[in-house]
């Protein structure tokens, strides 16, 4: 009885090192976009992927024929939205500021301008390729609201304030 759970422990364990080789360097990276941090500066972007790897690793017995990177950046996405609730007093931020009229810190990066949940939402419909319906549900939102963030996300990307123009030049080089 011992030796079959330590093989089925062993295995479990083989198994999801496999996934981790395969998976990490796209989940650090969609967590790097999630924090708006430099790549190459990363803390909160790679604790955030320690934590939903745990939890993907927690539940690995239970995925049962389910896709362990959509189980993982599901973690990862519900992770950052708890953190960026925590952090900055909501997901959606007006002027720099959280719901709670906390100011955000300013995080490096080309994302930093948009707000946590814009920058949530863009990352999993732009980056992970998540149709807007799983997006909608996995972040409890209607499937109109999530079209919306995407589009505002999306336009600020493209055409920034005028105010931001200038940072963004300097932190892109040509």
């Amino acid at each position: 009885m011992q030796e079959r759970r330590a093989s089925q422990e062993a295995r479990r364990a083989r198994e999801f090192e496999a996934f981790v080789a395969g998976a990490a360097g796209r989940l650090l990276h969609a967590a790097t976009l999630l924090t708006a941090e430099a790549p190459d500066d990363n803390p909160r972007a790679r604790r955030l992927i320690a934590l939903a790897l745990a939890q993907t690793y927690a539940s690995w017995d239970r995925l049962r024929g389910d896709d362990p990177y959509d189980r993982a950046r599901q973690h990862l996405a519900t992770r950052f939205a708890r953190e960026a609730w925590h952090q900055y007093g909501g997901l959606g931020t007006f002027g720099g500021l959280g719901a709670l009229g906390r100011r955000r810190r300013g995080p490096g990066g080309l994302l930093a301008s948009l707000s946590p949940r814009e920058r949530l939402v863009l990352v999993l419909r732009m980056y992970e390729g998540v149709a807007e319906e799983q997006t909608a549900a996995l972040l409890g939102l209607p499937v109109d609201r999530v079209r919306a963030i995407c589009a505002r996300a999306m336009a600020t990307l493209l055409h920034p304030p005028a105010g931001t123009a200038a940072a963004l030049a300097k932190a892109v080089p040509s």
